[in-house]
């Protein structure tokens, strides 16, 4: 049964059930693996206030999200990936506005992030 996303409590379904479909991914699993080093307690506590933050208005989150993906190994297909798991939970398990702005953002994160680690790796990234 499909709900609103509404309070921490939905964030925290969101945020696990995408991450438990990425730990079992072939093509993004290994990546994020290699770069939470089994530290995924402390990388889901920051993906429930990043997406709180984003989707709630509550200021829970404190960062830079693109600073830990900047040199990682991944192009196009990495992030058509995320993007299908994350619009694949959200189906799964939520409907209405706040489902459409996550999958909205999600769409324009992968789109940054893809353009700006681009931009690193041809070295035309001037920081």
């Amino acid at each position: 049964m499909n709900k609103e996303i509404e309070h921490r409590e939905d964030i925290e379904i969101l945020v696990d059930s995408f991450y438990a479909k990425v730990r079992q991914d072939k093509l993004i699993g290994p990546i994020f693996e290699e770069k939470i080093q089994g530290d995924w307690l402390r990388h889901l506590e920051k993906m429930y206030s990043f997406w709180e933050t984003v989707l709630l208005n509550n200021r829970t989150y404190r960062g830079s999200p693109f600073v830990p993906h900047a040199n990682l190994p991944i192009g196009k297909e990495h992030f058509d990936r995320w993007l299908m798991l994350f619009k694949e939970t959200i189906a799964e398990n939520f409907k209405g506005k706040r489902a459409e702005e996550a999958i909205w953002r999600a769409e324009r994160m992968a789109e940054m992030f893809h353009y700006k680690i681009q931009m690193i790796q041809n070295g035309q990234w001037i920081r």
